[in-house]
Protein backbone atom coordinates (compact mmCIF):
# COMPACT_ATOMS: atom_id res chain seq x y z
CA UNK A 1 0.00 0.00 0.00
CA UNK A 2 2.47 2.50 1.33
CA UNK A 3 4.45 1.89 -2.41
CA UNK A 4 1.22 2.30 -4.62
CA UNK A 5 1.09 5.94 -2.94
CA UNK A 6 4.59 6.78 -3.27
CA UNK A 7 4.50 5.23 -6.85
CA UNK A 8 1.16 7.78 -7.45
CA UNK A 9 2.96 11.05 -5.67
CA UNK A 10 6.37 10.45 -7.86
CA UNK A 11 3.68 9.90 -11.07
CA UNK A 12 2.30 13.35 -10.29
CA UNK A 13 5.31 15.41 -9.65
CA UNK A 14 7.12 14.11 -12.82
CA UNK A 15 3.42 15.52 -14.24
CA UNK A 16 3.50 18.65 -13.01
CA UNK A 17 7.32 19.56 -13.46
CA UNK A 18 6.61 18.80 -17.37
CA UNK A 19 3.80 20.73 -17.79
CA UNK A 20 5.82 23.62 -15.63
CA UNK A 21 8.51 23.43 -18.25
CA UNK A 22 5.95 23.19 -21.46
CA UNK A 23 4.12 26.39 -19.62
CA UNK A 24 7.90 27.88 -19.54
CA UNK A 25 8.29 27.63 -23.25
CA UNK A 26 5.52 29.63 -23.90
CA UNK A 27 6.66 32.98 -24.24
CA UNK A 28 3.82 36.04 -24.82
CA UNK A 29 4.26 37.99 -28.08
CA UNK A 30 4.90 41.70 -27.94
CA UNK A 31 2.71 44.18 -28.32
CA UNK A 32 5.09 46.25 -31.05
CA UNK A 33 5.13 45.60 -35.03
CA UNK A 34 7.91 43.63 -36.75
CA UNK A 35 10.36 45.74 -38.22
CA UNK A 36 9.97 45.88 -42.34
CA UNK A 37 12.36 46.69 -44.67
CA UNK A 38 12.23 48.55 -47.61
CA UNK A 39 12.84 47.06 -50.95
CA UNK A 40 14.74 48.94 -53.65
CA UNK A 41 12.52 48.87 -56.65
CA UNK A 42 14.66 49.91 -59.51
CA UNK A 43 16.75 46.69 -59.28
CA UNK A 44 13.55 44.39 -59.65
CA UNK A 45 12.51 42.50 -62.56
CA UNK A 46 8.65 42.77 -63.79
CA UNK A 47 6.96 39.57 -62.59
CA UNK A 48 5.77 37.39 -65.53
CA UNK A 49 4.19 34.54 -65.25
CA UNK A 50 5.31 31.23 -66.47
CA UNK A 51 3.53 29.89 -69.30
CA UNK A 52 1.45 26.50 -68.62
CA UNK A 53 2.23 23.25 -70.07
CA UNK A 54 -1.14 21.66 -70.21
CA UNK A 55 -2.96 25.10 -71.36
CA UNK A 56 -5.37 23.75 -73.75
CA UNK A 57 -4.60 25.13 -77.10
CA UNK A 58 -8.11 26.15 -78.73
CA UNK A 59 -8.65 26.74 -82.92
CA UNK A 60 -12.37 28.17 -84.18
CA UNK A 61 -13.48 27.77 -87.30
CA UNK A 62 -16.33 30.67 -88.13
CA UNK A 63 -18.58 30.57 -91.43
CA UNK A 64 -21.24 33.74 -91.63
CA UNK A 65 -20.69 34.90 -88.15
CA UNK A 66 -21.51 30.93 -86.97
CA UNK A 67 -18.72 28.60 -85.21
CA UNK A 68 -18.60 25.47 -87.04
CA UNK A 69 -15.84 23.88 -85.62
CA UNK A 70 -13.52 24.02 -82.68
CA UNK A 71 -10.88 22.16 -81.95
CA UNK A 72 -8.96 21.46 -78.65
CA UNK A 73 -5.64 20.24 -78.20
CA UNK A 74 -4.38 19.53 -73.99
CA UNK A 75 -1.81 17.98 -74.15
CA UNK A 76 -1.32 14.70 -75.74
CA UNK A 77 -5.26 14.48 -76.16
CA UNK A 78 -7.02 16.53 -78.21
CA UNK A 79 -10.87 16.57 -79.91
CA UNK A 80 -13.04 18.34 -81.85
CA UNK A 81 -16.77 19.55 -81.67
CA UNK A 82 -18.32 20.48 -84.99
CA UNK A 83 -21.66 22.09 -85.17
CA UNK A 84 -25.27 20.80 -86.85
CA UNK A 85 -27.20 22.83 -89.68
CA UNK A 86 -30.63 22.51 -87.94
CA UNK A 87 -34.06 21.97 -89.70
CA UNK A 88 -35.08 25.31 -91.79
CA UNK A 89 -38.30 25.20 -89.32
CA UNK A 90 -36.62 24.44 -86.13
CA UNK A 91 -35.71 26.26 -83.45
CA UNK A 92 -33.09 26.13 -81.13
CA UNK A 93 -33.90 23.99 -78.01
CA UNK A 94 -36.05 21.62 -79.82
CA UNK A 95 -34.78 18.10 -80.43
CA UNK A 96 -34.64 18.51 -84.02
CA UNK A 97 -32.63 21.96 -83.51
CA UNK A 98 -30.05 21.09 -81.32
CA UNK A 99 -26.56 22.90 -82.80
CA UNK A 100 -24.42 20.96 -80.91
CA UNK A 101 -23.13 17.67 -81.91
CA UNK A 102 -20.93 15.25 -79.55
CA UNK A 103 -16.90 15.65 -79.12
CA UNK A 104 -15.02 13.77 -81.71
CA UNK A 105 -11.75 12.60 -79.94
CA UNK A 106 -8.42 11.76 -81.78
CA UNK A 107 -7.07 8.40 -80.92
CA UNK A 108 -4.70 7.99 -83.29
CA UNK A 109 -3.38 9.37 -86.37
CA UNK A 110 -1.28 7.57 -89.23
CA UNK A 111 0.44 8.65 -91.84
CA UNK A 112 0.26 6.25 -94.85
CA UNK A 113 2.69 8.40 -97.17
CA UNK A 114 5.51 8.75 -94.66
CA UNK A 115 7.49 6.40 -96.68
CA UNK A 116 6.89 7.20 -100.00
CA UNK A 117 7.94 10.90 -98.92
CA UNK A 118 11.03 9.98 -97.82
CA UNK A 119 11.70 7.96 -100.78
CA UNK A 120 10.92 10.57 -102.96
CA UNK A 121 12.87 13.30 -100.94
CA UNK A 122 16.13 11.14 -100.62
CA UNK A 123 15.67 10.43 -104.63
CA UNK A 124 15.54 14.34 -104.84
CA UNK A 125 18.13 15.05 -102.92
CA UNK A 126 20.52 12.73 -104.90
CA UNK A 127 19.52 14.60 -107.98
CA UNK A 128 20.31 17.82 -107.13
CA UNK A 129 23.81 16.10 -106.04
CA UNK A 130 26.50 16.51 -109.50
CA UNK A 131 27.24 13.22 -110.83
CA UNK A 132 31.03 12.86 -112.13
CA UNK A 133 31.54 12.90 -115.76
CA UNK A 134 31.86 8.92 -117.41
CA UNK A 135 35.34 7.63 -117.73
CA UNK A 136 37.12 8.05 -120.52
CA UNK A 137 37.83 4.80 -122.92
CA UNK A 138 40.97 3.26 -122.48
CA UNK A 139 43.01 3.60 -125.83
Amino acid sequence: MLRTSSLCKTLALCLLAHANLAGAQQTKPSDAPPKLERLDESNMAPATPAPRANEPKITEKRAGGRTTEVKVKTGKSSYTMKGNNPAGGSSTGDATGSTLRAPQWTVGEFDLNKKKKAASEAAANTDAAPVPPPPAPAK
